[in-house]
């Protein structure tokens, strides 16, 4: 083969949703390789934490090994991500993947995080007859696709007279900070009636929070997101549905548009990878799905 080429993506921190992204990176690299004749690499590179500064010490070590292009989710607005702009001087491709672009001129690889937003925040009010008190969990609040699902659900919800809005804390893209931040919730509004988040986090904190606290049958949960925690716990009836992005196609997409630019090719501004409702009824379909990826080559 000749001469490989590397591509890196940066996701907002070490999760179990960006793993899924990772192996579509890794399944579009495999397929360009067979095809092109040429070794495709994807280096992936979490940070520890949800947090700006490491992501951004993160994304210039990248940079400095001179790859043919990064995919990134930042996890603040791109224009204070100074790092970006760095890369991007340094005429490394830069694409966006689950968030997006402020501009024409960074790609943008994900789905309208504002109707998915709408979609979680109105399939809850309807679960509750459109009365009760509704906690909605923030994700990374700087995020901007978790500021857009935050925004669209908090206004969705204020169209309904009946549903009181209640603060249900910010989980900064954790499992553990969303079950503790639930937890204190509960204590806090024993009557909640359902509860949103804005991330893949949320909902597994805040389901087995609920659980604990004994009240599954009182408390309606819509999530974000499919990975298999989420889907295991709608299978359960912990979680009533989930509005999920489709992560192994923005890996896929995300190298896939890193080698176009890498040839000099222009990217279109957005590519739309879609939203998945998953529900009781369709949740078998996506754990078979998941089932699938598990099981060895």
């Amino acid at each position: 083969m000749a001469t490989a080429l590397r591509f890196v993506i940066v996701p907002k921190t070490a999760h179990p949703w960006f793993d899924e992204v990772n192996k579509g990176a890794q399944a579009q690299a495999e397929i360009l390789s067979r095809e092109l004749g040429v070794e495709i690499v994807v280096d992936y590179m979490p940070p520890s934490i949800c947090d700006a500064t490491e992501q951004n010490a993160i994304l210039e070590k990248a940079a400095m090994s001179r790859p043919r292009g990064i995919a990134v989710d930042p996890v603040d607005a791109v224009g204070h991500m100074s790092a970006i702009n760095r890369i991007r001087d340094l005429a490394i491709p830069v694409v966006l993947f689950d968030s997006p672009s402020p501009d024409a001129s960074i790609t943008s690889i994900g789905n309208d995080f504002a109707q998915q937003g709408i979609i979680a925040s109105e399939r809850l009010a309807k679960l509750i007859g459109y009365v009760g008190k509704v906690a909605v969990m923030q994700g990374y609040p700087t995020a901007p696709n978790h500021k857009e699902r935050y925004e669209a659900q908090i206004a969705v919800l204020k169209k309904y007279t009946g549903i009181t809005i209640v603060d249900g804390g910010i989980d900064n893209d954790d499992i553990e900070t969303a079950r503790q931040q639930a937890s204190a919730v509960l204590e806090s509004h024993s009557d909640l009636s359902g509860y949103l988040c804005c991330d893949a986090s949320g909902p597994i904190g805040i389901a087995t929070a609920i659980k604990k606290a004994g009240k599954a049958d009182k408390i309606k949960i819509v999530g974000m997101d499919g990975i298999k925690p989420i889907l295991d716990a709608i299978k359960e009836g912990m979680i009533d549905a989930s509005s999920a992005t489709i992560p192994k196609m923005q890996g896929s997409m995300a190298i896939l548009m890193l080698w176009q630019a890498s040839l000099g090719v222009k990217l279109p501004q957005a590519i739309d990878t879609g939203i998945d409702v998953i529900t009781q009824e369709n949740v078998d379909i996506f754990l078979a799905e998941a089932v699938k990826d598990l099981m060895p080559a």
